[in-house]
């Protein structure tokens, strides 16, 4: 059964995720894990600080280092920058409705 998180609560960024279940779980050192993934320490310390987001290619590295695949690492990114965007107050933009009438005239 899937757990449920309060939606006021952020999803969790990819790098506590790391920090706190994958790197205990992987019994290496940081620097270890840092020159198998071929970053700087500073980068996988950013990483972990949740101070940097986990790009598409540091995924593919995660999932591959971890073994579950790099589309864990990016759905948790997602989640993470997708809660922070709809704190964002954007009230002040309108929001423009697209004519279908003239969707489908440009589609022809």
């Amino acid at each position: 059964m899937a757990t449920k998180r309060f939606a006021a609560r952020a999803p969790s960024h990819p790098g506590a995720i790391f920090r706190e279940i994958s790197l205990p779980a992987l019994d290496r050192s940081k620097s270890e894990i840092a020159r198998l993934l071929g970053l700087s320490r500073e980068t996988l310390y950013k990483i972990l600080r949740e101070e940097q987001p986990v790009t598409r290619d540091l995924a593919a590295q995660l999932g591959k280092l971890c073994g579950n695949g790099p589309a864990i690492w990016l759905r948790l990114q997602a989640e993470h920058d997708a809660w922070h965007a709809a704190q964002i107050d954007v009230a002040h933009i309108p929001t423009l409705k697209v004519d279908s009438a003239s969707d489908e005239k440009d589609a022809a």
